[in-house]
C-alpha cells in the first residue's frame, strides 16, 4: 500500500500557466465573436480592410492551446513538505 504523503501531487488548478490560459482565453474567445459577427466596413476601413478582431482573437486562442498542452505535457510537480522535528518545542541540550 502506498502512502499519501510520499506520492508526488501535482499544481492542478493552481499552476500559472492554466490561469494564463484561461484569462488569453476568454480574451480570445470575446475577440474571435466581435470580429467574426459584429464588424461593420467602417471598423475594416479604419484597419486597412484586415478584421483585427477575429486574427486577434485566433492568435490568443492558439496561445491558450499551446499554454494548455506546455500544463499537461509538463505538470509543475509539488515537493513533499519537510518532515518536522520530533520536539521542536525543547531548545536542544547544551554543549559540554
Amino acid at each position: 500500500m502506498t502512502d499519501q504523503s510520499s506520492r508526488p501531487r501535482k499544481a492542478g488548478a493552481f499552476d500559472i500557466r492554466l490561469i494564463i490560459a484561461l484569462l488569453t482565453g476568454v480574451y480570445g474567445v470575446v475577440l474571435t465573436v466581435m470580429g467574426a459577427a459584429f464588424t461593420s466596413q467602417a471598423d475594416l476601413d479604419k484597419a486597412a480592410g484586415v478584421n483585427i478582431n477575429l486574427w486577434a482573437g485566433i492568435g490568443l486562442l492558439v496561445v491558450t492551446a499551446i499554454f494548455v498542452a506546455w500544463a499537461l505535457v509538463r505538470p509543475v510537480v509539488v515537493p513533499p513538505e519537510a518532515q518536522p522535528a520530533e520536539n521542536i518545542a525543547e531548545p536542544p541540550a547544551p554543549v559540554e
